[in-house]
């Protein structure tokens, strides 16, 4: 019974909650559909709302593009109104500027056709007057003819005869008129060339500083204690042997204090012993291998001091384009003399004296003041001494391509060679002006130094022989001889044959003596 009403209940139940979920699920139905029903009229309504905005802010797009747009046309409107402005005044210039051309050229040819009807105008007046000259000229010639025809009739004579007559006594006038005159220009000439040429050397001299000679065979040599005499003697006087072999320079070491004394006639020597001297006290050794080293260098330094002391004289002178040898030549002038007159500054007072001489004379003071620098150069070459230094100084100045008036003017200043120009007197009588002044020249250093000089050339040409020194003097001549080339026999021989030729050829006071020097050297090196 039980079992039957629990299944009647659960039947019923199973009913009923079948109801219900049916029930449910019409309502969820119900409630669905009324939802999509209510969410579609709100869809609707923003739907509509956005496309009322969308269209609100299209307008309002549209108005703003709109509006860029006229404004954009605006500006473009405006830039064409503008460009065409430009173009419109352009060609309202260019239109008045061809209007203008017109206008000229309009008065242009109005011009060109009066003076063309002008010009017609006088070529007939020039026409009728050309014809009316030909008939005067014809008549003239007539009448003349006529005239010419009476006056032969009237004096006999025809125009050919009259012409010629009359010639004849005009030059015969004319020469003698030139001939008075002539000799009253030479008379003239004499009588003022001599006063001119006179006027002219004084203004010279006296326009040019001069110096006196100072005659000078000696130079004295400071030191600071006589502690160093000694070291120049050296062991046994082997020091001042050594030196006085090399400088060819007597050295003189006395009791005067603080002081050695240089003797020599060639100054270029003098002032080698001087500096290697100088070198030799302050580096402190002095020893003979030492004394050689040193004498060498100063010889070196001695030379580069003479072409700069050449290109200084030319740049003082105002002279260019030299040969560098010829520079080197004028520096060596330094150290020689002429007659106790130093021969450097004997040639730069030449070539002032001719460079003023030549500009009172209306020649190149230039050219001659270049000829007057080197008139004397042959006296500083060694070579060919058989020849006049003029003539030397003429080949070495055609050697480096001086112009020919120079070399001309060179040799020719002792009257050796013709002169071909005017510079050659100009320089012949400057030099004559520089070496003939009150205190110039002094004969007797002259001739002591040429007389030095002549000993040891004449040593020099016998063969072996290397080196001659002239000291003391010249009362002792030192020849230096190869130990290879002669023996000790030879050099007491050649020591006697030097002494007969000296009698023989050379003139001088009391006696010479002469040493031959032979020795031999062995040098060899540790290392």
């Amino acid at each position: 019974m039980f079992k039957e009403e629990g299944a009647g209940f659960l039947l019923i139940f199973k009913i009923f909650n079948m109801e219900t979920i049916v029930v449910g699920i019409i309502a969820l139905a119900v409630g669905v559909f009324i939802s999509y029903f209510l969410w579609d009229k709100v869809l609707v309504s923003k739907s509509q709302k956005i496309i009322k905005e969308a269209e609100t802010e299209g307008e309002v797009i549209r108005k703003q593009k709109e509006l860029l747009a006229k404004e954009k046309f605006l500006q473009l409107k405006s830039e064409y109104e503008k460009f065409i402005n430009e173009k419109g005044a352009k060609v309202l210039q260019a239109e008045q500027r061809v209007i203008q051309k017109e206008v000229l050229l309009s008065q242009k040819i109005e011009d060109v056709q009066r003076k063309r009807k002008e010009v017609e105008a006088f070529q007939v007046n020039l026409k009728i007057q050309t014809e009316k000259v030909e008939m005067k000229r014809i008549e003239l010639e007539r009448q003349r003819n006529e005239h010419i025809r009476k006056l032969e009739k009237i004096s006999g004579l025809s125009s050919e005869d009259a012409k010629s007559q009359l010639l004849d006594s005009l030059k015969a006038e004319a020469k003698t008129s030139a001939m008075a005159y002539i000799n009253l220009s030479i008379e003239e000439a004499k009588m003022t060339a001599s006063k001119e040429a006179k006027r002219i050397i004084i203004q010279t001299i006296q326009r040019v500083a001069s110096e006196a000679a100072v005659e000078n065979s000696v130079t004295v040599f400071h030191i600071e204690n006589d502690e160093i005499k000694g070291r120049i003697i050296g062991r046994e006087g082997r020091n001042i042997r050594a030196l006085e072999a090399a400088t060819g320079v007597e050295i003189i070491v006395d009791d005067t204090p603080e002081a050695i004394v240089l003797s020599s006639f060639d100054p270029l020597r003098r002032e080698i012993a001087r500096l290697a001297l100088h070198r030799l006290i302050t580096d402190g050794r002095v020893h003979p291998a030492r004394i050689e080293e040193i004498v060498k260098k100063v010889r070196h330094q001695v030379d580069e001091e003479m072409i700069e002391t050449g290109k200084r004289t030319t740049i003082d002178l105002g002279i260019h384009g030299l040969h560098p040898e010829i520079i080197h030549l004028i520096g060596k002038m330094k150290y020689r003399s002429s007659y106790g007159q130093n021969l450097l500054h004997h040639s730069r007072e030449t070539a002032n004296l001719c460079a003023v001489m030549a500009s009172e004379l209306g020649l190149n003071p230039q050219l001659a003041k270049r000829a007057g620098l080197l008139h004397d150069i042959g006296k500083i070459s060694d070579e060919n001494p058989e020849i006049s230094h003029a003539i030397l100084g003429m080949n070495i100045a055609e050697r480096y391509k001086e112009k020919p008036e120079i070399c001309n003017a060179i040799g020719s200043h002792h009257d050796e060679i013709e002169m071909t120009n005017l510079l050659s007197p100009i320089v012949q009588a400057c030099d004559a002006i520089s070496g003939a002044r009150p205190g110039a020249r002094r004969e007797v250093a002259e001739s002591y130094a040429k007389r030095l000089k002549d000993l040891e050339t004449l040593a020099l040409s016998y063969p072996g022989v290397l080196k001659t020194y002239a000291i003391q003097a010249g009362r002792e001549l030192r020849v230096i001889v190869g130990s290879e080339k002669i023996s000790d026999k030879e050099a007491e021989t050649l020591s006697n044959d030097l002494a007969r030729k000296i009698q023989d050829e050379l003139t001088y006071p009391g006696q010479i003596r002469i040493t031959v020097i032979r020795e031999t050297r062995a040098v060899s090196y540790a290392k």
